[in-house]
């Protein structure tokens, strides 16, 4: 098998980027967690530019690592957490919570070993993309992806600042 130095790249930032986000879901800081995510997203930048989409490869730099990591991290650390919102955190984590998780995690998986043993992965066809093609792309037939992509957003900001608001009587 004859691996190229993109391949090698690749495959390191893809694994850097699998073991990070590994280690950002099971810090129980979420400070920590967050900036791990973000280690996270800096790998999967250099696995899109790796692919051929190097402006796919700045957006995520710039966008997802930059701006929204950034402003959930202000968001984790204005909440003001104190031990029992931790605790009331931590019982709903059950056994059964996981199994999605792992599912999903082993799925990632087997597709990463099938791209392994295959001749046709990354490595394969080393296309650049332009800006305008993906673009294009975005706001023409993937515009529901990226509405749902900003209301996964907009949700993920409305339940941190649920989960941070102190708690009334009736909660």
């Amino acid at each position: 098998m004859n691996v190229s130095g993109f391949d090698l790249v690749f495959y390191g930032a893809a694994s850097f980027s699998m073991v990070t986000t590994a280690v950002a879901i099971t810090r129980s800081n979420p400070v920590y967690g967050l900036l791990n995510f973000v280690l996270s997203l800096l790998g999967m930048a250099v696995v899109f530019y790796t692919l051929g989409a190097p402006f796919a490869a700045a957006l995520e730099v710039i966008v997802y690592a930059g701006a929204i990591m950034v402003l959930f991290l202000f968001v984790v650390m204005m909440l003001k957490l104190d031990r029992t919102t931790v605790a009331r955190e931590a019982s709903w984590i059950t056994s059964a919570i996981w199994i999605v998780p792992i599912l999903l995690g082993a799925m990632l998986g087997g597709e990463l070993v099938d791209v392994l043993l295959q001749k046709t992965g990354p490595g394969s066809a080393h296309q650049v993309i332009s800006p305008q093609a993906v673009g294009l792309r975005l706001f023409t037939t993937d515009l529901g992806a990226v509405e749902l992509a900003s209301m996964l957003l907009l949700a993920g900001l409305i339940g941190a600042y649920h989960l941070g608001r102190p708690s009334s009587e009736g909660d």
